[in-house]
């Protein structure tokens, strides 16, 4: 059971356009063709941010269009906000405000010894690193820069850091790159 943070990003660091668009990804490759199928198999609870649950209700038709359903997740999930956000219909989604552990130890639970998913954005991953709660980081790197957006991870992390575990080649528009976080032992 591990807490990874599962993503895609531009080849300069940005998992989103300043406005939150994802338009930049779709056209580089098809997830069935990727990790993805294997990795969502694995997981027995997701845990977002604001910005991505909403680009999620933005994108309702397209997502139903592409999964069938507005909501393509069976795993319970935790959004993490501080706003009050509409629900999606069909969906297990309970909203979380504030530290992250207060919620993780339920995710945990709701997992059932599959693995927790923090779906993103990056500041969630990162909030989830700083408070030792964060195993493994999986990017999905596309052929595709941005030039400015939201960042993959808006955090220094240099030491302990990270370990590569593995490296893969998904088409011609991703290079997966799998990481141990490294864990402070003192």
């Amino acid at each position: 059971m591990k807490t990874q943070y599962y993503t895609s990003s531009s080849l300069d660091g940005f998992l989103a356009t300043e406005d939150d668009s994802l338009e930049w990804l779709f056209p580089l490759g098809d997830i069935s063709q990727t990790s993805y199928p294997s990795f969502i198999e694995r997981v027995g609870a997701i845990a977002m941010g604001s910005s991505t649950y909403e680009w999620i209700l933005r994108n309702a038709a397209t997502v139903a269009e592409q999964t069938g359903t507005a909501w393509p997740y069976t795993q319970p999930t935790w959004v993490f906000t501080s706003r009050k956000l509409p629900t999606i219909e069909g969906a297990d989604v309970t909203f979380a405000n504030g530290d992250v552990r207060a919620a993780y130890f339920q995710m945990l639970a709701a997992a059932n010894g599959k693995n927790v998913w923090i779906m993103g954005g990056g500041g969630l991953a990162a909030q989830f690193h700083d408070a030792g709660l964060l195993d493994e980081i999986t990017v999905q790197i596309g052929s595709a820069t941005l030039g400015s957006g939201k960042p993959l991870f808006p955090r220094r992390l240099l030491s302990p850091g990270l370990a590569l575990i593995s490296a893969t080649r998904f088409g011609s528009g991703f290079a997966e790159l799998t990481y141990n976080v490294m864990k402070d032992s003192h």
